[in-house]
């Protein structure tokens, strides 16, 4: 695959990295990556996925922009709001980085339609804010071998996951049962936005092959205390969904 010095220069910093190289950034520039909403944790994900290189991406959201989202949600500014979030998302994301593809779907993720969208992409990263969204695409990604980059934040906390299936253990072996939700959910817009920048880490080491990706492990941040812990998962031979294969 052959770049042009602009794109050289554009991704040398990256490129030079340890095993990186013009492999790595051509595997990026191959990739075709789901956005699976495009709000707190999605907007700072896409916008980095994009700033790497990553050849396609396909934002998925079905809401428009309000004012309480400009707290955490960076790719909208005042002049969105009332815009659809996929909209503006990809007018950004276009204006950011002209080389990346980008397709926009405003619709909700649900266990009849999330498959096909799984199909044609070669990995998945969690934007989502609710459990049955997560619940479908964990689903469609085990059944399709697809990798699913899970991440939720809450005040000042947050957790990553990340599910290769075949690998580890998927969502559902970790949430089972959907728990009681509480709207509205309390957010730092710099949780959001430092949880959206793992997400994005792990994607690009398994796009890549540079480095290891968390797995088997579920990563807790709490911002209250600046503690990160590592709490170690098991596949679960009584999960609906993978059943600890």
């Amino acid at each position: 695959m052959k770049f042009l010095p602009a794109e050289f220069e554009r991704y040398s910093r990256q490129m030079i990295i340890e095993g990186f190289g013009i492999e790595g950034q051509s595997r990026l520039r191959r990739a075709r990556v789901l956005v699976a909403g495009v709000g707190g944790l999605g907007c700072p994900a896409a916008l980095y996925l994009a700033a790497a290189g990553v050849g396609k991406l396909l934002l998925v959201d079905r809401e428009n922009v309000e004012k309480t989202n400009l707290n955490r949600q960076i790719l909208y500014w005042e002049e969105d709001l009332g815009r659809s979030k996929v909209e503006a998302a990809g007018e950004k994301i276009r204006q950011f980085n002209s080389q990346v593809e980008v397709e926009t779907l405003k619709m909700e993720l649900t266990f009849e339609n999330v498959y096909p969208l799984v199909e044609e992409v070669d990995l998945v990263v969690d934007g989502l804010d609710n459990f049955e969204a997560r619940f479908a695409v964990n689903r469609a990604c085990v059944e399709a071998g697809k990798p699913f980059i899970h991440a939720a934040v809450h005040g000042l906390q947050g957790e990553l996951l990340t599910v290769i299936p075949g690998k580890t253990p998927c969502y559902q072996c970790y949430v089972a049962i959907a728990p009681p939700e509480r709207r509205p959910l309390p957010v730092l817009g710099a949780t959001s936005g430092m949880l959206a920048c793992l997400e994005v880490m792990e994607a690009v080491k398994i796009l890549t092959g540079v480095g290891e990706p968390l797995l088997g492990k579920l990563l807790i941040f709490d911002g209250y205390q600046m503690e990160f812990r590592l709490v170690e998962l098991k596949k679960l031979e009584t999960c609906e969904v993978c059943r600890g294969k």
